[in-house]
This record gives C-alpha cells, sequence and structure tokens, in this order.
C-alpha cells in the first residue's frame, strides 16, 4: 500500500463520527503498523498537562516501561523542546536514547502542532537499521496535520 493510499485511510479515520478521539488515534497506529513492514512500534505521546513531560498515548506494538518520558530525555524527548522531527538511522549511535527493545535500531518522531504549539508527537520504532526515507517524513507529517484537527 502506498503513502497516498493510506493518507485516504488517514483521513477515513480522522472523519469516523462512531469513534472518539483514542479509539482514532490507535486506529491510526494500527494502520501504520500493519501497512508499512518497517514501522514495528507505533504510538503517541502527548505533553502531560502543564508538566515539561510527554505521556504515553494509544500505541500498537511491544509493551514499554516509558509511559511517562521528560523533555529533553530520548528522542521522544528531545522533540518536545527542539519542535522538529527528528530522524534516527542507527539508535546505538545516540547517547540520549531510551532503549525500549534491544531488536529496535531506527527511530522517527514527528511533533504535532495546535495553534504553533507543540502538544505531541508520533514515534516509530523500526527493527531494520536505516529504514526512514523523506517520504516518511512527509507522509507522518501529513499524519500529525490530520491528528492535530482532533486535538
Amino acid at each position: 500500500m502506498t503513502f497516498n493510499d493510506l493518507k485516504s485511510q488517514v483521513s477515513t479515520i480522522i472523519t469516523n463520527q462512531g469513534l472518539n478521539r483514542d479509539e482514532k488515534l490507535l486506529g491510526i497506529c494500527k494502520l501504520l503498523e500493519t501497512n508499512i513492514a518497517h514501522y514495528n512500534w507505533v504510538g503517541f505521546y502527548f505533553k502531560n498537562g502543564d508538566k515539561n513531560e510527554l505521556k504515553l498515548g494509544p500505541y500498537v506494538g511491544a509493551p514499554t516501561d516509558h509511559d511517562i518520558i521528560p523533555f529533553g530525555k530520548g528522542i521522544c524527548g528531545q522533540v518536545a523542546v527542539s519542535n522538529k522531527n527528528f530522524v534516527v538511522p542507527d539508535v546505538s549511535a545516540q547517547d540520549n536514547y531510551i532503549a525500549c527493545s534491544i531488536t529496535v535500531k531506527a527511530e522517527i518522531v514527528i511533533p504535532i502542532f495546535v495553534n504553533g504549539e507543540n502538544i505531541g508527537q508520533i514515534d516509530i520504532d523500526s527493527n531494520t537499521p536505516d529504514p526512514f526515507t523523506t517520504e516518511d517524513e512527509r507522509f507522518l507529517e501529513f499524519v500529525c496535520a490530520e491528528v492535530s484537527t482532533l486535538l
């Protein structure tokens, strides 16, 4: 399935009036993890109220102990501070990486903005070394823009 095919399915999930916000987010996670071979863990983190930390939202993949991530810590925490996409081709080369699983080789994190504020992110782990392309980034930016309409 192409990214364009997936874009229309993401939009369909977002506009489904029969689902609540978390059901829509979980549906997107399932859609991406099922249809993109190098997406092995797909989840959302959101700013935890007024605290300088992220709280885990809906996800699919192996269970994680990282329900809360302080701003600045790990790839997700760095994106919360930088407000920029972060593509990590090799997690073992990152000093500030929080290991979730020994099988993870690469990670991509894209921020979600609402009214110019970074309120969360999509986080994707891959068991494949260096799998993420510019097309992945653009597609995930689209996903985050769609998700921002729910928040």
